[in-house]
């Protein structure tokens, strides 16, 4: 029997009152639990800190970590949190970091023990993870399975270290960035479909209004983060059969060539954008050519 790696997560959390609970319990429930899991409330006013300060009053290797308030709103906070968070743990003898949102939980008791056999088995293996379901949300058919979500993102120590953690852009991008650097200082990452976890806060949700300026974000977001135009045309078309039918796409596109055309400056550095640039191609190809398969 394999040796399981030890392991410790790292919880951004701001106002996550609503799921946080879930996400405790889940953790909590594993067969190989973290050696600490850091619980940073990044400046959160809904009761999240009251609701993780009663887990770690009663579980040891929880610790909450209070962030002050902060009026912006950004992914570089995130990250800022996130190496709160790490500087907490840095000293300890663990072999796999996690970087778990505050809104994610499990139903597989054994889910993190599932990973850190795979990192026992596989010792190129840099940045793991599982595909991730919303609620009611329909999976991507072009992602790839060397593709982890930042939902639930795991790296081998020595990975993390090797590309200096994540990077405080404030645009996003963050856990794109982080498995793109793995990939280029020569690590394997991985989506295993064998597990699942469950991300409850489903994007666009709210009324069209608030649904049209977040099809147009994403447009924008797929430009910044370096997506090929050809592969995100197909993205698009393949949007258009998902609620609001055909706007969605065609709104996604428009904000896409729209950042193309003023020429914003993308999040992504260039050399990353090449590398995702060739896999999104190769994906593209393999999807021509087998048109009835579907995957992450």
């Amino acid at each position: 029997m394999l040796n399981l790696p030890t392991y410790i997560l790292i919880t951004p959390a701001r106002n996550e009152a609503q799921f946080i609970e879930l996400a405790i319990k889940s953790v909590i429930a594993q067969t190989v639990r973290p050696l600490k899991w850091i619980i940073v409330s990044d400046g959160s006013t809904d009761g999240t800190d009251e609701m993780v300060g009663r887990y770690a009053a009663d579980n040891q290797w929880i610790e909450l970590l209070r962030m002050p308030e902060r009026r912006e709103r950004h992914f570089a906070g995130k990250v800022h949190a996130f190496n709160a968070g790490y500087l907490r743990v840095k000293a300890l003898p663990f072999d796999v970091i996690g970087n778990l949102d505050g809104d994610v939980s499990f139903d597989d008791r054994d889910y993190f023990a599932f990973l850190m056999n795979k990192f026992a088995e596989n010792a190129r293996l840099g940045v793991a993870g599982t595909p991730y379901q919303e609620k009611g949300g329909a999976r991507s058919r072009f992602k790839s399975p060397e593709h982890v979500s930042g939902a639930c993102q795991m790296f081998r120590r020595e990975c993390f270290e090797d590309i200096g953690g994540y990077a405080p852009i404030r645009t996003g991008g963050i856990d794109l960035i982080a498995f793109l650097s793995a990939q280029a200082k020569g690590w394997e990452t991985r989506t295993f479909e064998e597990k699942i976890c469950l991300h409850h806060r489903k994007g666009g949700s709210g009324q069209n209004a608030g649904t049209f300026r977040r099809l147009l974000q994403l447009g924008k977001v797929d430009y910044l983060h370096g997506s090929h135009p050809g592969f995100e045309v197909f993205r698009c078309i393949y949007r258009m059969k998902n609620k609001p039918y055909l706007i969605g796409g065609v709104l996604m596109l428009v904000a896409y060539f729209w950042a193309m055309l003023h020429g914003i400056e993308r999040t992504v550095p260039e050399e990353l954008v090449e590398l995702r640039r060739s896999d999104q191609l190769q994906r593209l190809k393999n999807a021509l050519l087998h048109p009835l398969r579907h995957g992450d």
